[in-house]
């Protein structure tokens, strides 16, 4: 009887929030286009349904985006440290992984500033006239005023103004410290496990109105810009893909070749299946029992190494997610014409390095940060909006490389604490099947 249900759901369930996204992008380049050539600014179809209910609806969902991002990030950096604070964690194998799953991080988003300036996705769109720019950062403000800025001198004042790295950094030492106390503060960590439940229900109650708001919002883009904003989506597009492609085979082979010893086309050829599911379901943490299996039978981790740090990984290391951002900002910095200077782009890199703490895996999640990461440095928040419609098609991307960061980390981390087989690694997958059981099972046991 229920098989019989879940087969005969209504068609329009079976699309997904994301794919519904999409279509509201579409709908609305459609309709946005349609009404900037047809429809004089004048009329009262303009006036009160481009510039009327369609920027209502449209920044009535900028502000519930805007309302998840400081409850969220607390709650959600809390729990990821007080994870990582556990006594087991602590200890040699924790703590290089943690250290390399940050600087994997810090030199994926500095990649994807250099590429987004490469590519320039937002040249050629002028997004000036569609919102206010007001910049909390300057280019005057010094590397040191920048780092100090950090620690926050009043906690409730950097939550109410929402001064993001103030907020992470409060949130990493309260989690860190809740780690260490362990069952002694076991009701306050339940109680930010549990808000950060609520929250992330909240953040699908916020997707679920997502396709009308980013119906509405692109319609009144288009309207006033034409098709002079597509070619830039699809830099943006490019551009991350561009940034993905050289963490894969630059970053990530130079790790395996230097630090791990491995050769880096073998372990990629075995990690495709991995990769490829990595791709299809867009799903860090649905991938976690594949990608460790397939560390332990054919790459040669010890257990013991991959089933610790490939969930902790899920958790912290958003490689791709950190590209994405990267460019991101650069996209809305050039749409908005806004000189961030260098301290506001060093802004941006801690910001989104630590805000892969607080990253789940989960769909959705990745845009709440990257609005944390505008308001980080006062870029208006509808830049994201444009970027959701083509989100889909960057979080497959994004995901591949966040679950291959994980493992590449895993295999260096196993190969200097030498808990790594490279017999078993280097056996052909054909001969890798046989031996994975007997290989497996002493450590199991």
């Amino acid at each position: 009887m229920q098989n019989s249900k879940s087969q005969a759901q209504p068609w329009f369930k079976k699309i997904g929030t994301t794919g519904w996204i999409f279509i509201g992008l579409v709908l609305g380049i459609i309709v946005g286009v349609l009404c900037n050539v047809f429809v004089p600014n004048e009329s009262v179809l303009f006036t009160y349904g481009v510039n009327g209910v369609c920027y209502v609806v449209g920044k009535g969902f900028i502000r519930l985006m805007q309302m998840l991002v400081v409850p969220l990030v607390f709650c959600s950096i809390v729990c990821g440290a007080a994870s990582m604070g556990s006594g087991a964690m602590l200890g040699r194998v924790g703590g290089l992984t943690i250290v390399m799953y940050i600087l994997t991080t810090l030199v994926a988003i500095t990649l994807a500033l250099g590429v987004g300036f490469l590519v320039n996705p937002g040249i050629g769109l002028d997004l000036g006239s569609i919102a206010q720019v007001e910049l909390k950062t300057s280019a005057s403000t010094s590397v040191a005023d920048t780092l100090l800025n950090i620690i926050p001198s009043n906690v409730v004042d950097a939550m109410a103004n929402g001064t993001m790295l103030q907020i992470i950094f409060f949130a990493l030492v309260l989690g860190f410290l809740l780690g260490k106390l362990g069952t002694r503060v076991d009701v306050v960590n339940r109680f930010f496990h549990q808000f950060n439940d609520i929250m992330m229900s909240m953040v699908s109650l916020v997707l679920a109105v997502a396709p009308i708001g980013v119906f509405c919002l692109i319609v009144n883009t288009f309207s006033n810009l034409g098709l002079a904003a597509l070619f830039p989506l699809a830099k943006y597009v490019g551009g991350t893909y561009i940034g993905l492609f050289v963490q894969l085979f630059i970053t990530y082979l130079l790790l395996l070749a230097l630090v791990a010893r491995v050769n880096p086309l073998r372990f990629f050829r075995k990690m495709l299946p991995v990769m490829g599911f990595a791709f299809a379901t867009s799903s860090s943490n649905a991938t976690i029992p594949l990608n460790m299996e397939t560390l332990e039978k054919k790459i040669g981790v010890d257990p013991q190494i991959s089933s610790f740090t490939i969930p902790l990984g899920a958790t912290i290391n958003m490689d791709g997610t950190a590209i994405m951002q990267g460019v991101a900002v650069v996209f809305a910095v050039q749409a908005f014409g806004i000189d961030l200077g260098f301290s506001g782009y060093l802004t941006v890199i801690l910001t989104a390095t630590l805000a892969s703490i607080g990253t789940a895996g989960v769909p959705g999640v990745g845009t709440i940060m990257l609005t944390m990461v505008f308001q980080s440095v006062g870029l208006p928040v509808e830049g994201v909006s444009m970027l959701m419609g083509v989100d889909r098609l960057v979080d497959m991307g994004r995901t591949t490389i966040n679950i291959t960061g994980d493992a590449v980390v895993t295999t260096c981390v196993a190969r200097i604490n030498n808990m790594f087989n490279r017999d078993l690694f280097n056996k052909s997958d054909g001969d890798t099947g046989q031996d994975s059981g007997s290989t497996s099972a002493p450590t199991a046991a």
